[in-house]
């Protein structure tokens, strides 16, 4: 079916040409647009296919706040079950469907790889996307710790994959790496309507070769993508815009402070979830990784019905009181042990989801504690979101990315010098705990 699919595309690709070829149009300018095409097509797809996810993802952490304020002890049925049923599509339809899906991506656009035993068709491609989402979604419905973001970028490697596969053989030659790196940029910009984030982030995780050799086909894509998505939505910013004061020097000590804090506690979440993978692997019978599986479901139940507050999804909830609501919001030390294990023993079942959105909300609460802690003004926001980057950062050893994710979510320019100075600090003393970030140890996995 999937051979009879790519053929009809071929064909309908090679049709395009032999229509453009025939026509009195300068052949230099027809070969620039058809060079283009596959990369506006796929830009579009992703922004298609990213709302839809959006929609499925919101509509599920939706149900389970449904089943929190009305059957609370339900968790510790149905977040086993659909953990299990989420690792088990994994499992059965795409293993490198896993996790997040950025080490995947990396390892595909790496020349490292071995590509005799780990082929770009099992790291993306249709059984990958169909996987992703439904596995992210059934564990959502039982309030895994997860987002989005991760998995959306796989999914878009994957629709820029497939797109290039459709290529006929007399289309002009189009470069497989540059299309997937564009996709992976397509694909963030997407899901947080952040384009400068998408294209640092394949700036600083996924390309290994000079910028000049593939920046206008980034910048295409993340335009084509992000336009698709405002069109759509339109504008919108993921977070808000929350109260800053960034004036002056004042709350410099700070900002070095929680975000070498949060750097530390970003570090240490990718090696648990590193040392709970590696634990799962010596499970050679298919049994005890169920019971595995079963257990850590019954673990973050337990975190969610034990926490007045939101214990179960990516978090943006958590995210929207800390920086928005005045009132009483129960950000105790227990909710930021609640969700900061509890990403980590979720992503370790072998689920599809992301860590981007479970680690901001993660140093969103830490923020909020460690200006308590100082008895600092609380109606001032810079350091929350500082410590966000600080603590994504800290996993994903990408400082830039982190600083401008949240610029790009908040509209707060006037803090920008503050947000880079944290993705900095965070990384620096991330690596006392690993020199290596998450994503480059998963991604050794996949280069065969």
């Amino acid at each position: 079916m999937w051979k009879r699919i790519v053929d009809t595309g071929k064909r309908i690709f090679s049709s395009l040409i032999n229509f453009l070829s025939r026509s009195n149009y300068n052949k230099t300018i027809i070969n620039s647009i058809l060079k283009w095409f596959p990369y506006i097509i796929g830009s579009i797809v992703t922004a298609i296919v990213a709302v839809l996810y959006s929609k499925i993802f919101d509509y599920s952490v939706s149900v389970s706040k449904l089943v929190k304020h009305n059957f609370p002890w339900l968790f510790f049925i149905i977040t086993p079950v659909c953990l299990l049923a989420g690792w088990w599509i994994v499992k059965k339809i795409s293993p490198a469907a896993s996790g997040s899906g950025i080490p995947q991506l990396m390892a595909a656009v790496n020349p490292k790889r071995n590509a005799l035993k780990v082929s770009t068709g099992y790291l993306l491609g249709g059984k990958v996307l169909v996987t992703k989402v439904l596995s992210s979604i059934v564990a959502l419905l039982g309030g895994a710790l997860i987002g989005r973001e991760g998995p959306t970028i796989q999914i878009s490697g994957s629709v820029f994959y497939i797109t290039h596969k459709f290529l006929p053989d007399n289309w002009p030659k189009v470069d497989r790496e540059r299309m997937l790196i564009a996709g992976g940029a397509a694909g963030l910009a997407a899901a947080f309507n952040t384009p400068l984030g998408g294209i640092v982030f394949a700036i600083e995780e996924l390309s290994r070769s000079n910028l000049n050799a593939f920046k206008s086909t980034l910048l295409y894509a993340v335009i084509f993508s992000g336009m698709t998505v405002q069109w759509i939505l339109g504008p919108y910013l993921f977070l808000g815009f929350p109260k800053v004061e960034a004036g002056g020097f004042s709350l410099i000590g700070y900002v070095i402070i929680f975000s070498a804090i949060a750097g530390i506690a970003g570090a240490l979440k990718g090696k648990f979830i590193l040392e709970l993978l590696k634990f799962t692997k010596r499970f050679k019978k298919t049994y005890l990784h169920v019971i595995y599986i079963l257990i850590s479901g019954l673990v973050v139940a337990f975190f969610i019905y034990s926490n007045k507050n939101v214990a179960y999804g990516p978090g943006k909830d958590v995210m929207n009181q800390l920086l928005f609501d005045t009132k009483d919001h129960d950000a105790s030390v227990w909710l930021l042990i609640s969700r900061f294990f509890g990403a980590i023993i979720s992503y370790a079942t072998g689920i599809a989801g992301g860590i981007f959105a479970t680690s901001l909300s993660t140093g969103s609460i830490l923020g909020h504690l460690l200006m308590n802690l100082f008895s600092l003004d609380i109606n001032n926001k810079l350091l929350i979101l500082v410590t966000m980057i600080g603590l994504l950062t800290g996993v994903t050893r990408a400082p830039f990315t982190s600083s401008i994710l949240v610029l790009e979510m908040t509209d707060r320019h006037a803090a920008i010098f503050f947000f880079i100075l944290a993705g900095l600090i965070a990384s620096v003393t991330a690596r006392l705990i690993d020199r290596q970030p998450l994503y480059k140890r998963l991604e050794e996995s996949y280069l065969g």
